[in-house]
């Protein structure tokens, strides 16, 4: 006869009983009542499966590997102070720092102005010499010189006007240019000259009325200055181009203008020489 149980006392495990469970599924006996679906059992090596939400009692967190260790809530990752700054790693090797910027050459910055003036000086040398031989020897500053008589002995043959021509300018006079052409109303003949100050002057004679051919040659704002005798010849001082001057010899079926920016002095030579 077994001994009486104490009243509180709960038996250790509930007997299951028959019928169908919570799935819907009849169980049977000995075998224990699930309120889910069946799951398998682990096999070696894989993860246990986790019960659907909602279907059993919440999925616990995995608890973390052996030695894995976590970061505290407000502290920086490994390798990294409190600051931000790289820093030693948990195993204690030193955290690689920035290479520093190699160093100033001192020479260069104490390049004094003799030096940079010597340079200058070694530069400009062979430049001087160069010019001076191409000035000196190979006349690099010489305008190309012409010779008149070709374009004087074709407005002669033409007939259209009087052609006049310099005479005794001397050495230091040098003609560049020279040519005979039909134009509008008549003929010029053109003479262009470098003064010995090496400025420009040009002699004109033209058969084209004076009121035509001032404007052209002096512009429209080319205004008589006063009279000049030269050579027993009575010519009128014009304005003319900027930095030009003009002497005018208005004749009977010719006109003669001596301009450039020659000084007056030398233009009144130019003109004074018609012969």
């Amino acid at each position: 006869m077994e001994p009486a149980q104490p009243a509180d006392r709960v038996p250790a495990e509930p007997t299951p009983t028959s019928g169908p469970t919570p799935t819907g599924r009849p169980s049977s006996p000995g075998s224990p009542s699930s309120t889910g679906p069946d799951i398998p059992p682990p096999v070696d090596g894989e993860p246990a499966l986790v019960e659907p939400a909602g279907t059993g009692t919440p999925a616990q967190p995995a608890a973390p590997a052996p030695g894995a260790q976590t970061a505290a809530a407000g502290q920086p990752p490994s390798g990294l102070s409190p600051a931000g700054v790289p820093g030693p790693t948990p195993t204690g090797a030193p955290v690689d720092s920035p290479t520093p910027p190699a160093a100033v050459d001192a020479r260069r910055s104490e390049r004094s102005p003799k030096d940079m003036a010597i340079s200058l000086l070694v530069l400009l040398i062979p430049i001087a010499l160069l010019l001076a031989f191409y000035r000196g020897f190979l006349g690099g500053d010489e305008a190309n010189t012409v010779d008149p008589a070709p374009a004087v002995e074709q407005a002669r043959a033409a007939n259209a006007f009087p052609v006049s021509q310099p005479a005794d300018l001397g050495s230091g006079w040098r003609t560049v240019s020279a040519s005979y052409r039909s134009v509008d109303g008549g003929a010029n003949l053109r003479i262009g000259y470098v003064t010995p100050e090496g400025q420009g002057a040009q002699l004109v004679q033209s058969n084209v009325p004076a009121e035509q051919l001032l404007p052209a040659e002096l512009t429209d704002r080319a205004q008589p200055q006063g009279q000049a005798d030269l050579a027993g010849r009575n010519w009128q001082r014009y304005t003319a181009r900027e930095n030009e001057q003009a002497l005018v010899l208005l004749e009977p079926g010719r006109t003669v203008i001596v301009v450039g920016d020659a000084r007056e002095a030398e233009l009144r030579q130019l003109a004074a020489a018609l012969s």
